[in-house]
C-alpha cells in the first residue's frame, strides 16, 4: 500500500493415528499464539496409552476383514485407515423389532418384518438375469425369498432345505405371493430383541456391520472415569465402556447422553487448553491514531450500522491488548463484514504495521482488491494484490515492498502462503471465508509475523450451539443488521415443468437492462452428468437469448473464469450460467434475479449464499428455486424455509433442526466439525455443562497430572485431541 504524504495526507492439522479430520480441533491449534504459529501442528503425536491400543487397532485386524471389506468400511466411516474405535462410535440409526410376525396382512406390504420360517425348496435361476428363488413357510404363511446375482452357494449354506431360520426384510406382494428380497438371517438369540440398523453404504450389509460391531465390542475394556463422580451419579449415567455397549443394544437415552458429554468435554477441554496457551503467549498491542479510519468513515456515503460499529469496537479493543487476538466475525450475506475488516487493517497500518486479507479464490481476491481500492482512493491509499495471476517482475516488486517493512495492506490468495511471500512486520491477518482454508494454511499465514492478530470471517451464520461446540468461548462478533439499501429478496419455488414461465421472467429482467444468474448444480459424484446438463442449459438459453449468455464453472482455467466474470460485471453479457463458483463474494449490483436449478440438491446454507448474489443494488430482486420431482420432505422443508425468510441466522437454526446430528447443512461452509456421538439439538444443554466441567478440571489440575487428570488425558486421546496435549506439555 502506498502511504499518503504528510501534506496530502490454504490442509488439515496433524492427525492422531487413524483420526477424524482435525478441522474439529483446528481452532485449538490456531489459538496457539507462539511466534512460529504452527507449533501445535508440528508437535510429534503423543504416545498412545497402552489401555487404548486395542481400540486404535486397525479394523483389518478384526476377523473377516480383508482388503475389500476394509475399503468399504473406510468409505462408510469417512476415514482412510479406520480403527476399532471408529466402528464402535458408528451409532445405529434406528432399531427394528425382531419379534416374529404371526401373520402378514395387506397393510404389511412395503414394511420390514421378521419371520420364523422353514426352508421348503430351492429354485435356481433359469437364466443369468433371473433371480434365485427359495420357497419357505411359517406361522405367517408361505413366502418366497428372492436373491439376485451369483448367490447359489451362499443361499445353499445360509438357507439349507429343511432348515428353520429367522429372517428379516421388506415384504412385498407379487401377484398372490408374498416375497422378501435378500433377507437378513438372524441368530436365534436375537429373536425378540431390538436389532440395530446402521448407516451403511454400497456393498455393506446390515448383518456384516452387526457382526463386526460384536467383534469390536470384544476389544472394549473399562477405562478410568474422567467425568466428575457427582455428575455421573446425578445423571444416572453408565461408564464409557458400558455406554458404548448399550448404544448398540437398544435405544438408551442415558447412554447416548453420556457419550455425547464425553465427546463435547474432549472438545471443550482442547479448546480451553489452546486458549490458555494463546493467552499466555507473548503478544503486542496494536493501536493506531485513527486518522485513516476517520478519513474512510467521512468519505463513505452511508454511516456504519450499529452492529458494524459494535464489531469494529470489539476488534480494535482486542488488537489493543498485549495478547494475540483471535476473533470470529460472523455476518450474513451482504452484512458489511469487509468494511469492518478494513477498519481493523487500517488501524494496523496507522500503527506502522502490515495487514493481510486472504481470500479462497483469485476471483474473490481480485474483487476484494478492487472494492478496497475504491474505498481507499479518497485516502490516497492503494491495496496490493498478490494472487496466482500476479507473476514475474510485478510479483517480485510486491514482495520487495512487503519485505521492506513499509506499512502496507495486501490482499491475496494462497499465494500469500508461499515461502518467498515474506512480511517484515505483519500485525493483522484477516481470513475471509475461513472454512475454505485448512488449518495448516491459516497457521502458515499467522506464522508470517510475530504474535499476529487473527480475524476469521464467515458469511455462513453458525447456530449458537454449533458455534459453542466448534469454537468454545472464542470471541465472536456478529453483524446481523442489513446495511442501508439492502432489500429482502422475493423467493419462489417453481417445479421444472413451469420452466417456460421462468424463461419469461428472465426475459423481462434482461429487457429492463438488469442482469441474471442461472445456477446449475455441479457435484463431484456426477461430474459428467452435471457438466452435460450445464452445457445443455447454456445451449438452450443461447437459443433464447443469444450472445447475452455467458458461462462460468470451476473447471474453466482461471483466466477464462475471470474474463467471464468481468464480462458479466461490465454488462457485456447479461445472463450468466454458472455453477456454485459464484457462491461467495461475487458482487454485481445490477444482478436482480437468480435462478437456481435443481434447488432440491443444494443445502440450505448454500442456497442462502447463492441467493445473496442478488439484492445488492437498488432494484427489487428475486430468487427462483427450480426443483425437480419427486421432492423429499426434507428438501421441501428447506425450500419453504428459504421462501419464508431472508434471515441467515434463522435459516441456520432451521438447518440444524432439519438435518439433525452430524448433518448440519453447510457444515463444510461453516467449518463446524462433524460430531459422531453428540447431537447438537438433543444435547444442546450439555455444551455449557461440558465447558464448565473443562474449566473446573483445568483450574483444579492445570497440567492434568492427578489421577482424574490422567483419565482426562485418555479422553483427549480417545477423541483425537492430542494437539491439546501438545500445547499442555509443550510449555
Amino acid at each position: 500500500m502506498r502511504m499518503p504524504s504528510d501534506d496530502a495526507q490454504g490442509d488439515g492439522a496433524q492427525r492422531d493415528g487413524a483420526g477424524n479430520g482435525a478441522e474439529a480441533s483446528g481452532l485449538a491449534e490456531m489459538m496457539d499464539g507462539s511466534k512460529d504459529g504452527a507449533r501445535a501442528v508440528v508437535l510429534p503425536a503423543h504416545e498412545r496409552p497402552t489401555a487404548l491400543l486395542p481400540l486404535f487397532a486397525p479394523l483389518r485386524g478384526l476377523q473377516g476383514v480383508g482388503p475389500a471389506l476394509e475399503r468399504r468400511l473406510a468409505k462408510l466411516l469417512g476415514l482412510a485407515d479406520p480403527a476399532v474405535l471408529d466402528l464402535l462410535t458408528h451409532r445405529p440409526a434406528s432399531f427394528l423389532d425382531t419379534a416374529p410376525a404371526e401373520r402378514l396382512e395387506p397393510a404389511d406390504e412395503g414394511l420390514v418384518r421378521t419371520l420364523a420360517v422353514r426352508i421348503l425348496a430351492h429354485h435356481p435361476a433359469p437364466a443369468s438375469h433371473r433371480p434365485f428363488r427359495v420357497a419357505a413357510a411359517g406361522a405367517a404363511g408361505e413366502i418366497e425369498l428372492v436373491f439376485f446375482g451369483n448367490v447359489q452357494r451362499m443361499v445353499e449354506q445360509r438357507f439349507p432345505i429343511g432348515g428353520e431360520v429367522l429372517i428379516q426384510g421388506r415384504v412385498q406382494r407379487f401377484g398372490e405371493r408374498w416375497q422378501m428380497a435378500h433377507p437378513d438371517s438372524l441368530r436365534p438369540d436375537e429373536a425378540g430383541l431390538p436389532l440395530a440398523v446402521y448407516p451403511s453404504s454400497e456393498g455393506l450389509h446390515q448383518g456384516t456391520i452387526r457382526g463386526l460391531v460384536r467383534r469390536a465390542l470384544g476389544k472394549l475394556a473399562e477405562l478410568p472415569e474422567w467425568l466428575e463422580p457427582e455428575l455421573v451419579r446425578a445423571a444416572g449415567w453408565p461408564s464409557f465402556a458400558e455406554a458404548v455397549r448399550r448404544i448398540h443394544a437398544r435405544p438408551d437415552a442415558k447412554a447416548e447422553a453420556r457419550l455425547a458429554m464425553d465427546e463435547l468435554l474432549a472438545g471443550q477441554l482442547g479448546l480451553q487448553i489452546a486458549r490458555r496457551s494463546r493467552e499466555s503467549a507473548p503478544g503486542r498491542a496494536v493501536q493506531g491514531d485513527g486518522r485513516l479510519r476517520e478519513g474512510l468513515l467521512v468519505s463513505l456515503p452511508f454511516p456504519l450500522t450499529r452492529d458494524q460499529e459494535q464489531a469494529t469496537a470489539e476488534i480494535l479493543a482486542d488488537m489493543a491488548q498485549p495478547q494475540p487476538m483471535l476473533r470470529l466475525l460472523q455476518g450474513d450475506v451482504g452484512a458489511g463484514k469487509t468494511l469492518v475488516a478494513l477498519l481493523a487493517m487500517l488501524a494496523a497500518v496507522e500503527a506502522g504495521h502490515q495487514a493481510a486479507l486472504m481470500a479462497p479464490t483469485d476471483v474473490l481476491a481480485a474483487q476484494h482488491a478492487q472494492g478496497l481500492a475504491r474505498l481507499l482512493a479518497p485516502l490516497g491509499l492503494e491495496p496490493l494484490l498478490l494472487a496466482a495471476r500476479i507473476k514475474g517482475k510485478e510479483r517480485q516488486a510486491i514482495i520487495r515492498r512487503l519485505q521492506s517493512g513499509e506499512p502496507a495492506l495486501v490482499v491475496g490468495t494462497h499465494a500469500l502462503l508461499q515461502e518467498d511471500a515474506a512480511f517484515a512486520d505483519l500485525a493483522l491477518a484477516v481470513i475471509d471465508e475461513q472454512h475454505r482454508f485448512g488449518v495448516r494454511q491459516r497457521l502458515t499465514l499467522r506464522a508470517k509475523g510475530a504474535a499476529v492478530d487473527l480475524l476469521l470471517m464467515t458469511a455462513t451464520p453458525i447456530p449458537r450451539t454449533a458455534a459453542m461446540s466448534a469454537y468454545g468461548d472464542i470471541a465472536t462478533s456478529v453483524i446481523a443488521e442489513r446495511p442501508p439499501g439492502r432489500q429482502p429478496i422475493a423467493t419462489a419455488a417453481v417445479p421444472v415443468e413451469r420452466i417456460a414461465e421462468v424463461h419469461d421472467a428472465v426475459r423481462r429482467r434482461l429487457e429492463r437492462g438488469e442482469r441474471v444468474y442461472w445456477v446449475c448444480p455441479l457435484v463431484e459424484v456426477s461430474l459428467r452428468e452435471d457438466q452435460a446438463a450445464v452445457e445443455a442449459r447454456v445451449e438452450e438459453l443461447r437459443l433464447l437469448f443469444g450472445d447475452a449468455v455467458g458461462v462460468v464453472h470451476g473447471r474453466l482455467k482461471d483466466a477464462a473464469k475471470d474474463e467471464a466474470m468481468r464480462a458479466f460485471a461490465e454488462g457485456r453479457t447479461s445472463l450468466l450460467v454458472a455453477t456454485t463458483v459464484i457462491e461467495v463474494g461475487v458482487d454485481v449490483p445490477e444482478a436482480s434475479l437468480i435462478v437456481i436449478e435443481a434447488a432440491e440438491r443444494f443445502g440450505l446454507a448454500q442456497l442462502h449464499q447463492l441467493r445473496g448474489r442478488v439484492g445488492r443494488g437498488r432494484t427489487a430482486s428475486a430468487c427462483i428455486l427450480l426443483w425437480r420431482p419427486p421432492l423429499s420432505a426434507t428438501a421441501g422443508a428447506r425450500l419453504n424455509a428459504l421462501r419464508r425468510t431472508n434471515d441467515g441466522f434463522a435459516l441456520a437454526e432451521e438447518d440444524l433442526r432439519l438435518r439433525g446430528p452430524g448433518e448440519i447443512l453447510g457444515e463444510r461452509q461453516s467449518g463446524v466439525p462433524v460430531l459422531r456421538l453428540a447431537d447438537l439439538q438433543r444435547h444442546a444443554e450439555l455444551i455449557p455443562m461440558a465447558a464448565a466441567a473443562a474449566r473446573r478440571a483445568l483450574a483444579d489440575d492445570p497440567g492434568l497430572r492427578q489421577p482424574r487428570g490422567a483419565a482426562l488425558r485418555l479422553l483427549l486421546h480417545l477423541f483425537r485431541r492430542t494437539d491439546a496435549l501438545g500445547l499442555l506439555d509443550g510449555g
